[in-house]
């Protein structure tokens, strides 16, 4: 086995980023009892888009973006500098191939079969973050208390209903309460409960730290066995000479260009995925949506909510993670840009504090943004190429941390040519 000043440089998997989704595919894998390397350009896993997300297990969240609804809001959201989806146009010709595939998937019929490949690949993927939960013993600041979609338009709550009836078909338990019930459930919205027409709650739902999971999961893999070369970057694939089959990746590795050998890659970069595979002639629509999230410390405050929320008029999810609250929410597609808005970070914080006054010590929040790869019908890349032994796992857009672990047994069962236990989606 070649190895280069005493590191190992040959492997049956290498995966390509140690964020909750590839960190996942590299547990499963090296259960499965496979060599895997994760390569990460950052110092440590769940760096970038898992750092500071909002928190939800969310299968109730499998509604997409792209839906009948969605062109008439987003063309009003257009005007609105403060809106929850913000569209800053550029010579991308990228970015205006991913508008009209979102237009494309604003179909009813496209809205539903893409709903149903969400809801099913959730549902799984919460089966099988529990099963890791007990296998290793990890904790993340998890919640199992569900998580209740709060409505203020009654439109909006009306249109909701048989959203929830086709996610209850498909095995997702999400049913309509009342406000009365909104407040039984949920007794933080006391003092905000009147600005609250209905919700619908789904109570196998779970609310957690993706950062403290995929840095916990991450350990156990790698006493596992697995190789995590942090600070390092893959500067391209390594293919046979025919150039249709999988030979290894060459990577930035402590300063200096090293030939890592394996047959199979599962490529998890994110919103760089698409950028990267583009030189191999793999296309995918994948596309940066900025989001926002604040994290505002409890510090002993009795206000805070502790079921998991999505407030559906702002598009504000809210976990508690324990030490604090996180909030999260907001999509910007404007490319690969991190720079914060304090307008959007300031109207996050209105929002939180109007609903829940004394939920902690708001002077002290602090801010972040990542960039969720997302696909214009919100359902990943999750399967082979064209290329032998190069394995998609991306474009899992808001619901990496919902997805990961389930996306991760699937990759690993592509990758050994296990039989999956469920069909791996189809992105549109």
């Amino acid at each position: 086995m070649e190895r280069v000043s005493g590191q190992k440089t040959s492997f049956d998997l290498i995966v390509l980023g140690a964020g909750v989704v590839g960190t996942a595919t590299a547990y499963w894998a090296a259960k499965a009892g496979l060599s895997v390397c994760v390569i990460d350009r950052q110092g440590g896993a769940g760096l970038e888009t898992s750092y500071a997300n909002g928190g939800q297990i969310s299968v109730s969240h499998a509604e997409p973006w792209a839906n009948p609804s969605a062109p008439l809001k987003v063309m009003k959201w257009l005007f609105d500098a403060r809106a929850p989806l913000l569209f800053t146009p550029r010579l991308d010709r990228h970015q205006w191939s991913w508008i009209a595939g979102f237009l494309r998937n604003c179909t009813p019929e496209r809205a539903r079969r893409n709903t149903v490949e969400i809801v099913r690949l959730g549902a799984y993927s919460r089966a099988k973050l529990q099963e890791i939960r007990a296998a290793e013993n990890l904790t993340y600041a998890e919640k199992t208390l569900g998580i209740l979609h709060f409505y203020r338009d009654t439109k909006e709550f009306e249109a909701a209903k048989p959203v929830a009836e086709l996610m209850r078909q498909h095995g997702c338990e999400r049913r309509v309460v009342s406000r009365d019930e909104v407040l039984a459930i949920e007794p933080a919205f006391a003092s905000s409960i009147d600005d609250i027409v209905g919700a619908t709650y789904t109570a196998e739902d779970e609310s957690g730290d993706a950062r403290a999971f995929t840095q916990a999961l991450a350990a156990r893999t790698a006493a596992m066995g697995a190789t995590f070369l942090y600070g390092s970057e893959a500067t391209r694939l390594l293919l046979s000479p025919s150039g249709d089959r999988i030979t290894g990746v060459e990577a930035m590795v402590a300063g200096g260009h090293q030939r890592l050998t394996a047959p199979n890659v599962v490529v998890s970069l994110g919103s760089w995925s698409a950028p990267f595979l583009r030189r191999y002639g793999v296309n995918l629509a994948i596309y940066p949506a900025k989001g926002y999230s604040v994290s505002i410390p409890i510090e002993g405050h009795n206000g805070a909510p502790q079921v998991s929320l999505t407030d559906d008029e702002y598009k504000l999810v809210y976990s508690n993670l324990g030490t604090h609250l996180r909030v999260a929410g907001t999509a910007e597609l404007s490319g690969y840009t991190r720079h914060l808005d304090a307008a959007r970070v300031a109207a996050i914080l209105e929002n939180a504090r109007r609903t829940f006054p004394n939920a902690g010590n708001f002077s002290a929040a602090t801010a972040w943004s990542g960039l969720r790869p997302t696909t214009p019908s919100n359902v990943p890349y999750l399967g082979r190429t064209q290329i032998r032994g190069l394995v998609l796992n991306t474009g899992h857009g808001t619901l990496g941390w919902t997805m990961a672990a389930g996306s991760g047994r699937i990759a690993a069962d592509l990758v050994t040519e296990r039989e999956t236990e469920i069909p791996a989606p189809l992105a549109a």
